[in-house]
């Protein structure tokens, strides 16, 4: 099972999800009205996924591990791509940011990036449960064998500005991602986040 950060699994049983400590209140309800968790980044080991539980607010997150069995279906955020899963939302004409997809996916075709929306707004679209508000950021994660050249990042990061919402992109590689707007200004070190933790590395254009 090839797992990255960001995909969401639908649980089998809720009983399944190892959680350290007490469990809070609100998992309960978070999980019956939508039975996913998002796989972390964080190290798979001896099959158990790290995983997070969204609540209804902002405060309401929970880190957990789920083993690979105990998944029904997983979901990528390529997966919404492809579908145009946002056209289908019943507050795609409310949202403007669920809206703005479609100018982000023909900003990304026209680059061939194989992308996709996460957070609250890939959360709602697989659920269908309301979290995502007029102020939400669009956050998106590309998918890259290799990191692009920085202008091409900077070429990025100047047609993202021009849309009306605030889009956060992360550029996810093999070794860990980094963040759009931070690569773009090619400075000599750069986070990188690693299922090890952030690191600062090297910028991998110098």
């Amino acid at each position: 099972m090839e797992l990255n950060p960001h995909d969401l699994l639908r649980i089998k049983d809720r009983s399944s999800l190892i959680i350290d400590g007490q469990e809070p209140e609100w998992v309960a309800a978070a999980l019956t009205l939508a039975p996913y968790v998002v796989v972390r980044r964080a190290p798979i080991e001896k099959g158990y996924i790290p995983v997070g539980i969204r609540g209804h607010h902002r405060h309401e997150r929970l880190a957990a591990f789920l083993h690979k069995d105990d998944v029904g279906d997983t979901i990528t955020p390529q997966q919404l791509v492809v579908q145009k899963q946002w056209r289908k939302s019943l507050r795609y004409h409310q949202l403007q940011v669920l809206q703005a997809l479609d100018d982000i996916n023909e900003i990304f075709t026209f680059y061939r990036f194989v992308w996709g929306p996460v957070g609250s707004v890939g959360f709602e679209l697989v659920t269908g449960v309301p979290t995502v508000k007029d102020t939400s950021d669009l956050d998106i994660v590309v998918l890259l064998s290799c990191f692009p050249s920085v202008k091409t990042a900077q070429q990025l990061v100047t047609e993202l500005t021009c849309l009306p919402i605030r889009v956060d992109v992360q550029l996810e590689t093999p070794l860990g991602a980094v963040s759009l707007v931070e690569y773009s200004h090619g400075k000599e070190r750069i986070l990188l986040k690693s299922i090890h933790g952030p690191q600062l590395i090297w910028h991998p254009s110098k």
